[in-house]
């Protein structure tokens, strides 16, 4: 059996990326380890502490650069994070200032908005109906 273990969302700093995931979005802080100019630096949801693990990767590589920017400029989410309560979650992150390029609707069988995480990224919320 194959499970996931760490998914990676590339980031342009990660100390402004930590800031945001944790305080803004309420992940905790898993690993924190050193490595040259960057680290091994990882978040997971707070219910699923020994899920899956959010790497908040340092953008390093040129193609993955332009990559990040091609998505972000066509609108197109990097992931998608699950939530309980949508509406409650887009009014929660809207008073903490988070912007969204796409306000809570339904989408088939979800809900959704799309938040720009400051980092590079846009990240869509996502309710199953």
């Amino acid at each position: 059996m194959i499970k996931i273990y760490v998914t990676s969302v590339p980031v342009e700093d990660q100390g402004k990326a930590l800031d945001f995931y944790t305080k803004i979005l309420g992940f905790i802080k898993k690993k924190d380890i050193p490595l040259g100019e960057h680290k091994w630096l990882t978040v997971v949801s707070p219910g699923e502490q020994s899920g899956v693990e959010l790497l908040l990767e340092p953008m390093a590589f040129e193609p993955a650069k332009l990559y990040q920017r091609s998505l972000k400029e066509a609108g197109i989410p990097w992931t998608s994070f699950a939530v309980d309560d949508i509406g409650k979650e887009y009014q929660r992150l809207c008073n903490l200032g988070v912007q969204f390029s796409i306000a809570p609707r339904q989408a088939g069988p979800v809900m959704i908005a799309v938040l720009d995480d400051t980092c590079g990224n846009y990240i869509q919320l996502m309710q199953e109906l």
